[in-house]
């Protein structure tokens, strides 16, 4: 899979930007701060219509603008399609496939795959267990995109839950025949995200289970004198080694049971996929909290390798994202990073300065931009300019 055009207008510090991209290497070079990161987060948004950088929609886009627009032509396999976001501040995105308007973007999840590597990917090993559900999740829905919608609802259903929960505590207290029917409509909510956590959950097991192996062998390439890394999913649910949807829902749905007090006490639903959390081991120790700085890099580089691998496998390479990461990186792991870009269909770099790219790597650059920027009346705005 390679992206062949970009086209963006007031996404974040671009008001109009069109890049004509081919497989291979390309190269964005730019100081911080002058919009070139901003240029393979909006790839990045099509691909899990979400950002790397903001959990909300209102920063993507340009200030005073009403709405941004990011299209992207995607060829796969010789078929070419268009995909065109509307992202607004407040409100519903709209969506469209070459020019038939679709339901929800969500239609769109499959179109375009990618697997990014950044700085920020320290947060998979080190950071808050949502850094890991997320990973899991992207990579999941990147894989089979109709678990977008199976999370979508088990969000949805939690959110009310949680809501009744935290609002009617009193009546949920006093139990059945004495309160005004929010033990019944909890039943509801309890079935309900048993349903779609049960779901989600055997998603989540499954591609755990296709991971792991792609981790340890990821991982011993890039530090193999370092101890086995390895992955396990780490459930709320007291599965009994249950693994399809139903065995998992019927688990879940009788851990809410016992844990309803707490829950009632807390106003906070304490079981299920929301709570849940990766392990990322070396040897038998996790690695948050064990593994040193170059054990943590290696083992953020082996989780986001055994992604390219995983959706590799699929029948067509994702699009590979390098964002100013060989500056954070010795020379084992640039050499280990640069020997998967040189395979891979199209790669997308970003980076401060041309010092920052290994020399090995230099030579099959295909395409390369300046990125700077100029101060208008209306604010700072990014320029693109490819270079010979």
């Amino acid at each position: 899979m390679f992206i062949r055009q970009l086209q963006l207008r007031d996404f974040r510090s671009w008001p109009e930007c069109t890049i004509a991209l081919e497989p291979g290497v390309t190269v964005f070079v730019g100081r911080n701060g002058y919009g070139k990161t901003n240029i393979i987060e909006a790839i990045g948004y099509t691909a899990h219509l979400g950002s790397h950088r903001v959990s909300q929609d209102a920063p993507l886009v340009r200030m005073g603008a009403e709405a941004a627009r990011v299209s992207v032509t995607a060829v796969n396999e010789g078929r070419e399609l268009t995909t065109h976001l509307l992202i607004k501040p407040q409100g519903s995105n709209l969506a469209q496939i070459n020019r038939t308007r679709l339901k929800s973007p969500r239609e769109l999840l499959g179109v375009v795959r990618t697997v990014l590597f950044s700085p920020e990917d320290l947060a998979l090993v080190r950071g808050e267990p949502a850094e890991r559900r997320r990973y899991i999740d992207d990579l999941l829905i990147a894989q089979k995109p109709r678990y977008a919608g199976v999370k979508a609802d088990y969000e949805k259903v939690l959110r009310q839950r949680n809501s009744l929960l935290k609002t009617a505590s009193s009546s949920l207290r006093r139990g059945y025949g004495h309160d005004d029917g929010a033990l019944a409509t909890l039943d509801v909510w309890d079935g309900q995200l048993a349903h779609f956590g049960g779901q989600l959950l055997a998603g989540r097991l499954e591609l755990c289970e296709q991971l792991n192996p792609l981790v340890h062998e990821a991982y011993a390439q890039i530090a193999p004198e370092s101890r086995p890394a390895s992955i396990a999913y780490n459930s709320t649910v007291d599965m009994h080694e249950s693994t399809t949807a139903e065995l998992l829902e019927a688990a879940m749905l009788a851990n809410l049971g016992a844990v309803r007090s707490k829950e009632i006490e807390r106003g906070l639903s304490l079981i299920g996929p929301h709570r849940d959390d990766l392990d990322v081991l070396l040897g038998s120790y996790p690695a948050k909290g064990f593994a040193s700085h170059g054990e943590t890099w290696s083992m953020a580089l082996a989780l986001r390798l055994a992604s390219f691998q995983l959706l590799r496998q699929m029948g067509t390479d994702p699009v590979l994202i390098l964002d100013d990461v060989f500056a954070e990186l010795d020379a084992k792991r640039r050499e280990k990073l640069v020997a998967v870009a040189k395979d891979a269909e199209q790669v997308l770099i970003t980076a401060a300065v041309d010092s920052d790219l290994p020399e090995n790597l230099q030579s099959t650059v295909g395409k390369k931009f300046q990125v700077s920027v100029e101060q208008q009346e209306t604010g700072r705005i990014s320029l693109l300019e490819e270079l010979p």
